[in-house]
């Protein structure tokens, strides 16, 4: 295990399919299933940028079913 205050490594921002993020140190393969989200860089700046751009933490399919259910309710008013 690398200390935070000498981890000199540069990561990756990667996804899923369910648009989840997490970070693989550079050298390493993605997982099957995660593609890059072309953020590199210190694990600082890469967990920023997740910070940044995951502001919805419902997997995808969670927030369709959900929107398709609110449309479904709103239609079924009308």
């Amino acid at each position: 295990m690398f200390d935070e205050e000498e981890d000199t490594r540069t990561y990756r921002v990667v996804v899923n399919h369910e648009e989840q993020y997490s970070i693989l140190p550079l050298d390493r393969e993605n997982p099957a299933g995660w593609r890059d989200a072309g953020k590199n860089g210190p694990k600082a700046d890469c967990l920023n940028y997740i910070t940044e751009v995951w502001t919805d933490m419902r997997p995808l399919s969670l927030r369709q079913k959900m929107a398709a259910d609110a449309a479904a309710a709103t239609s079924a008013v009308q």
